[in-house]
């Protein structure tokens, strides 16, 4: 009993910390940043001068990123859960899938950038493109959707596949019809984790050949490109006070954006779920 109650304190006490650096690490960037939060810092390019530099191209840049890292990771992750859980059965395939799936997790996001490097960029000659980054960023994304998928499946009774079995539907009518749907808040939930990782790496890009600077829009996905933590890195890498300012307002407009995700994320998640109930 003794040790229950200890472990409970030591949890609220982690949680109080962390709540507090958290808030101070919050006010520090908004006080530093807030000043240049305006339309101008969001549609302008970037500048050699602190006071006219945006961030313009480093926003669409990370939104055309990963739309291509979610086109890349979620059917792949989506289809490796469902062969998982409703077919694999525990054979070798399916225990040496769940074995490195448990080691891509593990894996450092610069190894990822030097596979990217090497496969994407190099091998099939996409150079150091939005199609580049994206499917190495859907690389370290992949992991998270196949656990949270997975997890997702599960919590699907077996009365509902039953359910459909009795009434003379296939397999994969079943999974289709019945299992993917019960299962898609979940499934949402896990994408936008998957997405909330790749939207905050710098180093897998960096090593594709993302650029530090730009003064153009992408174009398509074969484009050059540069995006929010590449930017913020930039600024934050210059001695003037004024790009550290420009740096924190980066991060602001990076934690809307990621907070905006989860919300939607959360919107998506309750109306489906009222839908299936």
């Amino acid at each position: 009993m003794a040790g229950d109650r200890l472990l409970q304190t030591m949890s609220i006490l982690v949680l109080t910390l962390s709540l507090v650096a958290l808030t101070a690490l919050l006010y520090d960037i908004w006080s530093d940043g807030w000043s240049r939060l305006d339309w101008a810092f969001l549609t302008s390019m970037p500048s050699r001068r602190a006071s006219s530099a945006g961030i313009y191209p480093a926003i669409l840049g990370s939104l055309y990123v990963l739309l291509v890292t979610a086109t890349f990771a979620l059917p792949l992750g989506i289809g490796a859960a469902v062969y998982l859980e409703e077919y694999g059965g525990g054979g070798r395939i399916a225990r040496l899938i769940e074995i490195n799936i448990a080691n891509l997790a593990g894996v450092p996001s610069i190894i990822y950038g030097l596979l990217g490097l090497g496969i994407f960029v190099r091998a099939f000659g996409w150079g150091p493109s939005i199609l580049s980054g994206g499917a190495t960023l859907g690389l370290l994304a992949l992991p998270v959707v196949i656990l949270s998928t997975r997890e997702a499946l599960r919590t699907v009774p077996m009365s509902a596949r039953e359910g459909s079995y009795a009434l003379g539907a296939t397999k994969w009518q079943t999974i289709w019809h019945q299992v993917l749907p019960s299962a898609l808040p979940g499934i949402l939930t896990g994408l936008i984790l998957a997405m909330s990782r790749a939207i905050g790496e710098t180093a897998p890009l960096i090593t594709i050949g993302a650029l530090a600077y730009i003064d153009f829009t992408p174009s398509g996905v074969m484009s050059p490109f540069t995006v929010l933590p590449i930017q913020v890195y930039n600024w934050v890498s210059k001695p003037q006070v004024a790009f550290a300012e420009n740096a924190a307002a980066g991060i602001i407009v990076l934690l809307v954006l990621l907070l905006s995700m989860n919300a939607v994320a959360i919107v998506l998640r309750d109306r489906f779920h009222k839908a299936r109930v």
